[in-house]
């Protein structure tokens, strides 16, 4: 079975700063792969290369190769659909200036879907993934940027389901959102899983260990250690250095 995702030897800089050095690794079909480590490791970055967003950034050089489905993503001719299957969600919600539907429906309609019922649906199905129905169906008309911080995040992821895509970028989704809020995210991610693969990118680590299927524990561009879940928390990693990351001695 090919991996949904391949990335060889990858190395990045922006400008004179290099970012990683020469990561290897896949991530397989519906899969939650967690990625930790601490600040400025290149996990962000990592995920704009993915999806080619990384390109937007002024003075940034990129070697190696990411594959998608077997497909080398620099190759690809249509980028914009590339990104329509590369669903990404940043840390802090950016919410479009529009109502609560509007948010939702942008990218279908920018699609060509015009159908009332097929966008009702659609709106319903993604807020309700994103754990959001409930609180906004009364008031769907309403500027989504009224909602609050934790409300908006979730606006936003699904605003990224809107565009059904394939692999599902999460980047610290959970630092606006309340525990209470961000478990009942986690649970709706357990069923996403079935129909898309997902990348989670946390320093919560007890939250890749609740979710992921393997974690990877990236430092300073490189991988420290990538295995499955219950052997990098199990005590029992290859490297004392994620040991400590994920017991807090450091990090």
């Amino acid at each position: 079975m090919v991996s949904k995702i391949q990335v060889q030897n990858l190395r990045t800089w922006y400008g004179e700063k290099q970012v990683h050095h020469g990561i290897s690794f896949h991530v397989e079909p519906n899969e939650i792969f967690g990625i930790i480590g601490p600040a400025q490791s290149g996990k962000t970055t990592l995920l704009r290369a993915i999806n080619r967003t990384f390109e937007f950034t002024a003075g940034t050089r990129q070697e190696g190769v990411i594959s998608v489905d077997g497909e080398d993503v620099k190759r690809v001719r249509d980028v914009y659909e590339l990104r329509r299957k590369i669903g990404m969600v940043a840390p802090l919600p950016v919410g479009l200036p529009l109502s609560i539907y509007d948010n939702v429906a942008f990218a279908p309609r920018s699609a060509g879907m015009r159908n009332k019922g097929e966008l009702d649906e659609l709106v319903e199905r993604c807020l309700t993934q994103a754990a959001l129905w409930d609180e906004v169906k009364d008031r769907l008309d309403s500027l989504g940027t009224k909602l609050s911080g934790g409300q908006q995040q979730r606006l936003t992821i699904a605003r990224a389901l809107s565009h059904q895509p394939e692999i599902l970028c999460l980047d610290e989704f959970s630092i606006a959102i309340d525990p209470v809020t961000t478990m009942r995210i986690e649970d709706v991610l357990k069923v996403l899983k079935k129909d898309m693969t997902i990348i989670l990118v946390t320093n919560l680590v007890q939250q890749a260990r609740r979710l992921a299927a393997r974690t990877m524990f990236l430092w300073n561009g490189e991988i420290i250690e990538c295995d499955k879940t219950e052997v990098i928390f199990g005590g029992k990693p290859a490297d004392k250095r994620t040991h400590d990351y994920v017991n807090g001695i450091f990090g």
